[in-house]
């Protein structure tokens, strides 16, 4: 993605820069202009951007705010911009009085590092006090290019930003709440389980004994997704590395035995009567015979190990986690029948 590979190279100037950079001033010029050219504008078209845009208030003359960036004649974002060290969080009530003067959509106000987004979700004409897109450009995230990318000059459209400035500002504020119990359980958050785990009164001994306990559950819980997905990754990398070994192998180094053909028959056996016959087929490796589902890879229903002196099955659970179990014979094959139909379950499910 092109946007994506130009803010990484912003981020990486910055990183190199901001320690040289003194003023606000140099900041706009080596940071904020450098982003809206990114956005597709031409900073020195003033029919495109504006700097130093007039925002008069009533009888307050002067007040300006950085850029303005126009779309047939009319405002559609307007840029604070303060020094790359500044905390943001003093400046958003200079960005809202320029934003009801200048009658735009949309304001953003950065420092070059962090970028904050506003609209006029709860008021219209009124900038809301919480952003609907923030993001550090240090630490961008492609979920995150997709919104930015909907502020391209080539693809800019109010409403469509408008309509999803919601979904994204309450999913972003859902997210931070949900971090903040992760980090430390509220009362609230505990007695919500609590009342559903324990059936006795909630003294103030249990609620302390119960926070502990959502608290560690909570971190067990994000520990096993996170593992979940690994093993899933690892096991689709595996696969891939089978599929490549199987197209790079030489067919005359695989020996198809009659006992691997055997072992077919038997697994065939016990399926074909929930399924189509046609759909059960194998291939032989050289590391295992693998039988499939609808001759695809990313479905295995079992692979035979018979070459060694010890012989083993492979079966295959919901997840797709391969398990090995030792067998004396191919006979023992219909030990595993149920294993192999749940298997099928599964993929046809």
């Amino acid at each position: 993605m092109e946007l994506l590979n130009q803010l990484k190279n912003l981020a990486k100037k910055v990183d190199e820069l901001k320690d040289k950079i003194d003023t606000e001033e140099s900041t706009k010029h080596a940071f904020t202009l450098p982003f809206i050219n990114i956005l597709g504008y031409d900073a020195f078209n003033p029919l495109e951007v504006i700097p130093e845009y007039t925002a008069d208030l009533g009888l307050k003359k002067g007040e300006k705010v950085d850029y303005a960036i126009f779309q047939n004649g009319e405002p559609i974002l307007i840029i604070e911009c303060k020094h790359w060290e500044q905390n943001l969080d003093i400046h958003n009530s200079q960005l809202l009085r320029y934003f009801h003067v200048t009658h735009t959509r949309f304001a953003l106000l950065t420092n070059g590092i962090q970028y904050r987004f506003y609209t006029d979700l709860e008021e219209h004409n009124k900038m809301d006090e919480k952003p609907f897109l923030e993001f550090d450009i240090s630490r961008i995230k492609e979920s995150t290019v997709k919104e930015i990318e909907k502020f391209h000059k080539s693809k800019f459209d109010v409403s469509l930003i408008f309509d999803n400035a919601s979904n994204l500002k309450y999913t972003s504020e859902i997210k931070n709440l949900i971090n903040k119990e992760f980090e430390k359980p509220s009362q609230e958050f505990v007695r919500l389980f609590a009342n559903q785990a324990y059936n006795g009164r909630l003294t103030a001994n249990v609620m302390e004994e119960f926070t502990e306990i959502v608290s560690k559950a909570l971190g067990q819980l994000v520990s096993e997704k996170v593992s979940d997905r690994l093993n899933s990754a690892l096991h689709k990398e595996e696969e891939k590395i089978q599929i490549d070994e199987e197209i790079e192998t030489p067919k005359a180094k695989i020996v198809t035995t009659v006992e691997e053909l055997e072992g077919f028959q038997i697994v065939l056996a016990i399926l074909r009567r929930v399924i189509p016959k046609e759909r059960i087929v194998y291939r032989d490796t050289q590391s295992y015979f693998g039988i499939l589902l609808d001759d695809n890879n990313r479905k295995p229903i079992c692979r035979l190990h018979l070459d060694g002196g010890t012989k083993y099955i492979s079966l295959f659970d919901k997840h797709k986690t391969e398990s090995k179990e030792k067998i004396q014979t191919i006979d023992d094959i219909y030990l595993f029948e149920k294993q192999l139909l749940n298997t099928i379950n599964h993929y046809d499910n």
